[in-house]
């Protein structure tokens, strides 16, 4: 039998093996030959009825747990059988905590770190709580957005999420059991996530080479970051390429707007906040790099990622609010989610480089519009201003649409249409009347059909 996740074989004892048995209890557990060589075959020990007095001490003392520590006769040969159970609270030899990870033994530090001491204690990081933060400090936007998408997601009914902001936290799980904010309900919803959790912010660039033409900077929570990044992405650092069929426009992206929207969620949701880095979006004509620190186990892979698998949720409050809200699944179906949308639009899979700190996935373009892209225009440029011509167009149309029915009918999302419709006010080219359930759109004047009114 050779050596695998629960076995070990050494040919005689050295007191530096109990980081083994610390490897052993922090994992599934296992069981440590002594006296075998790396092939399993029987070597035996000389002093075997000693190690039986030494070992159990050493191991208790050491690590504080008590192994069963047995004397085998085989081949002739004295072997000690050293067996592990897994340990419900972390296991620490001399403040250095050890896993058993396939059929070797690797120290644990930085985030994975972080992520095994509180799995161990039944905690995630964003359940940890926020002291000294008023109700005042979150976001009305946020708690807005957060209760428009899951009732459109019907992942909630209206009566469930129409009701005080505190209630709605509470609901959400989002409040320690000492009535403190969790770190997650402080990310998802505070104004200025950064006063508590540097870093928690997404960097976006635009790159030729390495050289960075232009960049923004998307702050504030988690849940206005998350439309608000995918929006500028597509109205700011990419252009489509413009067809027709019969009358209808067609615009096609560079990119699969499902694959980038689902990539930027799941950046969101699985980053290891505690690391202070934010997640980095790298733009350039024939790719898009998305990268963010993350604390996974060391026998996570790009193949395993590529395969279907559970769903792994370092942030499980944050991952449950973005369920909710509809912006993600709770299956495990992400890149499978993003591979599709890329066979869809015509694009190549996406290629993942994984460790256990950082996880980096590159968009490769389809090259149907990569020669729409036009960096030094985009500098200058309004994003809003590719789009307000065809907003205008849907209302003189269908004066009672609501921003979901415009944002249905250009293939935009709805944040992206109120931008384009401020800018139509701002112009007086319309206005509103009546409510925003019950009014409707006038048009005040047709600057694309030589200003005249309607």
């Amino acid at each position: 039998m050779s050596e695998s996740q629960n076995i070990e074989y050494k040919e005689s004892w050295r007191d530096e093996y109990i980081k083994w048995i610390c490897g052993f209890a922090n994992a599934q557990g296992g069981t440590l030959f002594i006296g075998k060589d790396d092939n399993g075959k029987n070597v035996g020990v000389a002093n075997a009825k000693k190690l039986l007095e030494d070992i159990p001490n050493k191991i208790r003392d050491i690590l504080g747990i008590v192994p069963d520590v047995n004397l085998l006769h085989q081949d002739g040969c004295d072997i000690i059988e050293i067996t592990v159970e897994p340990s419900s609270f972390p296991v620490s030899y001399k403040g250095e905590y050890h896993y058993r990870c396939g059929s070797t033994k690797q120290q644990l530090k930085g985030n994975a770190l972080t992520q095994f001491l509180f799995k161990k204690t039944g905690l995630s990081w964003d359940a940890s709580e926020v002291n000294n933060v008023e109700l005042s400090a979150l976001s009305e936007v946020a708690f807005q957005i957060f209760r428009d998408k899951a009732i459109q997601s019907k992942r909630m009914n209206p009566e469930d999420v129409n009701i005080p902001n505190k209630e709605l936290l509470e609901k959400l799980n989002l409040f320690t059991d000492s009535g403190k904010l969790t770190k997650a309900g402080y990310l998802l919803f505070a104004k200025d996530t950064e006063k508590r959790v540097i870093g928690s912010y997404i960097k976006i660039g635009f790159f030729e080479g390495a050289e960075i033409l232009y960049q923004d900077e998307v702050k504030g929570p988690l849940l206005e970051q998350a439309q608000k990044t995918v929006d500028i992405i597509f109205t700011k650092y990419l252009k489509a390429a413009i067809s027709y069929q019969g009358v209808t426009r067609v615009e096609t992206f560079p990119f699969a707007y499902a694959a980038i929207r689902e990539a930027v969620y799941n950046a969101i949701v699985h980053r290891a906040y505690n690391c202070m880095n934010p997640t980095q979006i790298r733009v350039y004509a024939d790719k898009i790099v998305i990268s963010n620190d993350a604390a996974l186990s060391a026998d996570w892979t790009a193949e395993k990622f590529m395969s279907k698998h559970k769903s792994v949720r370092y942030n499980p409050l944050i991952a449950n609010t973005f369920f909710f809200a509809g912006f993600i699944e709770s299956w495990g179906r992400g890149i499978e989610r993003m591979c599709d949308a890329c066979r869809e639009n015509g694009n190549p899979l996406p290629e993942f480089d994984i460790s256990a700190d950082d996880v980096t996935i590159v968009f490769p373009a389809n090259n149907v519009a990569v020669e729409q892209n036009d960096p030094v225009n985009d500098l200058v440029n309004d994003p809003v201003n590719d789009l307000v011509n065809d907003v205008f167009k849907i209302l003189l149309e269908h004066p009672d649409y609501s921003y979901s029915q415009i944002a249905s009918s250009i293939q935009k999302s709805e944040a992206t249409v109120k931008r384009a419709i401020s800018k139509l006010k701002k112009e007086d080219r319309i206005r509103r009347v009546g409510s925003d359930k019950t009014g409707h759109w006038v048009v005040i004047s047709d600057k694309t059909n030589g200003g005249k009114n309607k």
